[in-house]
Parts: structure tokens; C-alpha cells; sequence
């Protein structure tokens, strides 16, 4: 038999790629002219995201080489050890912001209280929510950590800000996103009608449009929750998971993977391409019974984009951006991705929640049951 020629490589074999065309101003700019006496104000406040989340990413990139790993010997308002990073992170959010003119006050997961704009600089009409370093504990294991963004309108621009011009429900953010820093830098947000991803070129230091309109695959066999806490869950959340690790064998008829990353950003990056669902509900720990994410700068952004991605996002047992909030660190049970998986869940919360008597004999039995 004739031998083949070896084809070169590369040969007649070359990939022709068409780079992404649309920066993330010009995208922004588009979607300002369709908003009829807009100000431009809005569309500098998004560019200042941008450029926030671009510098913390050279900052995470950079970790060791500038001293910027490991703990930093301070605890924030949520009794939590912060890491160096998220320090950083947050001065950069709230200094690309403070000038600009855009808006009136900040709120961050580092802060106990709410920070206004210095009256000798413009005040704004929107208020920023921010976590400024989502899954810091990851950053000595190099693994992706990000930011989490909410904007909201200012309730009263001629009153003095406090705590409560934050205290509004999720259904009024006018913007919300995230940052990812991973082996790419992504930029993924809602104006309010539709997702969109962009992607950090750092050759010429923009984000591109690189994935337009996002949208939630209807179904997925992944679901992502920390099952070292589940002798504290409640019993629909035991059900839900009992039934995905059963398998094909088990009432889902198929079979499902256990995801769990320690990052919210990277959890919900993951839903957005690929479907599935997370689970951080409340449980029996004092520290977790009303929930641990937080509600206005980490659960109201990240259901924001999932509905408006398609997909279903819940406190476990009614939708999250409904929840009138009560304080500006208000912790929340969390549930969200593919729209039905969570109507699933939901539903295990409505039918199948009652707690039953706890004996070795009677108790129900599950693959996470209780030990004794």
C-alpha cells in the first residue's frame, strides 16, 4: 500500500479566526442612543467599571511578585479575615469611581458602613454595590476569583445618602455584572435586556464583545453546592441532592456532577455557558440560618443576570429579586440557574420540608444523612 505524505503542519489546515470588533465603550455607546435625553452619565459609569475591573486584574495577575498574597491581618464587617487582595481591590473600585461625577455613594462587602461621594466632587445619580474580590480565600491556589457589581438608582438625589437609599429590591438594579479573572479576563453585565461577555484583550487593553446575549441552556446535569455542610441542610435540599447522586438508577433518570469551586463568579460563569445549578441555601448553623451570601452586592447581581439570561434564581423559595431588603449586609439563602432545576427545588421547599422525628429507626435515609 502506497505510504501517505506527512501533511506539513499547518498545511491547507489553517483556522481563520475573525477578531471580536466591538470594544465594550462602543457597545455602550450603542445601547445609549437608544435611550431617548439620555446624559451620558451612565455610559461613563459603565467605562468606570471597565476600567476597575481591568486594573484589579493586572493587580490578581501580578499575586506574589508584588506581595499582594496570603492574609492581611484584618477582619471585615463580617467577622471575616481579609485577604491583602481585597483591600486592594476594594480602594480600586471606590477610587476610579469618586470623582467621575456619577455617583452619589458606594457600598462594599469590606465596609461596615455606606460611603458617600465628598461634597467637593460631583454627586451622581446611582448608587454602587460592590463585592470587590468574590472567592478571595482561592487566591494562593491561583485559582479564578472576581468582582461582583450592582447599580441602583439614587432614590432621592437631594437627601443626604444613608444606609436606606440602598435598602431596594433586585427587580430595580440598572445595571449589574461581574468581573472574572481567570485564565482570561471576562467582563459580563445586564443593562437590563439581555447578557453579554466581553473579554479582556491586554495587548491593546480593551474588553471585547465576545459573547453576545447569553443565555442558560434549558437543562444540565451539574450542580454546584458545599456538601461539607449538609448535615446542617434542611430536608428539601438533602431530597434534591439525594436525587441527583442516585443517577440513572435514581427518579432524575440520569446521571449528574458535583461541582463546587468556592467562588461565586466562577459558580455563576460556569452556569451562564454551560447550565446547571448552585445551591448556598440557609441551613441549621446559627451563622446560616436567614443564609451567607450576602443579599444586595453578591445574590440581587448575579440573579439579575440569571433572569435576564433565562434562566431562575431563588432564596429556595420565591424569587430573590423580589426580597425587600432590611440591611445593607443582609445575608440570603441562594439558588439559581437553569429555570427548571430551581422550580424544582423550590418546590421541594414548598412539599417536602418538613424536619421528622430524628431516630435511627424511623429517620429517613439519604446519602447525606445525618450522622448520628
Amino acid at each position: 500500500m502506497k505510504a501517505r505524505a506527512k501533511r506539513p503542519p499547518g498545511d491547507g489546515r489553517q483556522i481563520v479566526t475573525t477578531p471580536p470588533e466591538q470594544t465594550l465603550t462602543e457597545f455602550i455607546i450603542d445601547e445609549q442612543r437608544k435611550v431617548p435625553h439620555a446624559t451620558g452619565g451612565f455610559t461613563a459609569l459603565v467605562n468606570d467599571l471597565g476600567l476597575a475591573c481591568k486594573r484589579i486584574a493586572n493587580i490578581v495577575g501580578k499575586g506574589p511578585l508584588v506581595d499582594l498574597v496570603g492574609k492581611s491581618g484584618t477582619i471585615n464587617v463580617q467577622g471575616e479575615a481579609q485577604a491583602k487582595l481585597d483591600i486592594v481591590a476594594d480602594q480600586i473600585l471606590f477610587r476610579t469611581h469618586l470623582r467621575s461625577g456619577t455617583l452619589a455613594a458606594m457600598l462594599s462587602e469590606e465596609c461596615e458602613d455606606v460611603r458617600r461621594i465628598p461634597t467637593e466632587y460631583p454627586r451622581g445619580r446611582y448608587l454602587l454595590a460592590f463585592d470587590p474580590l468574590d472567592g478571595s480565600s482561592n487566591i494562593d491556589v491561583d485559582v479564578s476569583v472576581g468582582s461582583i457589581f450592582s447599580v441602583l438608582p439614587d432614590p432621592d438625589e437631594h437627601a443626604e445618602v444613608g444606609p436606606d437609599a440602598f435598602l431596594q429590591p433586585g427587580t430595580r438594579q440598572v445595571c449589574a455584572g461581574y468581573a472574572i479573572y481567570g485564565p482570561t479576563t471576562m467582563l459580563v453585565l445586564s443593562l437590563g435586556h439581555g447578557v453579554h461577555g466581553f473579554t479582556l484583550d491586554r495587548e491593546i487593553g480593551e474588553f471585547m464583545l465576545t459573547h453576545p446575549n447569553m443565555r442558560i441552556p434549558d437543562e444540565a446535569s451539574e450542580f454546584a453546592i458545599n456538601a461539607s455542610n449538609s448535615r446542617f441542610w434542611e430536608p428539601a435540599v438533602k431530597r434534591y441532592v439525594d436525587e441527583c447522586l442516585a443517577g440513572s438508577s435514581g427518579p432524575r433518570g440520569r446521571d449528574f456532577n458535583m461541582r463546587w469551586v468556592a467562588s461565586l463568579v466562577a459558580e455563576a460563569h460556569r452556569i451562564l455557558l454551560r447550565g446547571g445549578v448552585f445551591l448556598y441555601p440557609r441551613d441549621d448553623r446559627a451563622s446560616a440560618r436567614s443564609g451567607r451570601l450576602r443579599l444586595l452586592y453578591e445574590a440581587n447581581p448575579i440573579a439579575f443576570l440569571i433572569e435576564q439570561a433565562s434562566g431562575r434564581a431563588s432564596s429556595g423559595y420565591g424569587p430573590i429579586l423580589e426580597v425587600q431588603p432590611e440591611s445593607i449586609h443582609q445575608r440570603t439563602g441562594f439558588v439559581f440557574g437553569s429555570r427548571a432545576e430551581v422550580e424544582r427545588i423550590e418546590s421541594y421547599h414548598r412539599d417536602h420540608n418538613e424536619r421528622r422525628y430524628d431516630a435511627p429507626l424511623f429517620g429517613s435515609r439519604g446519602l447525606f444523612r445525618d450522622s448520628a
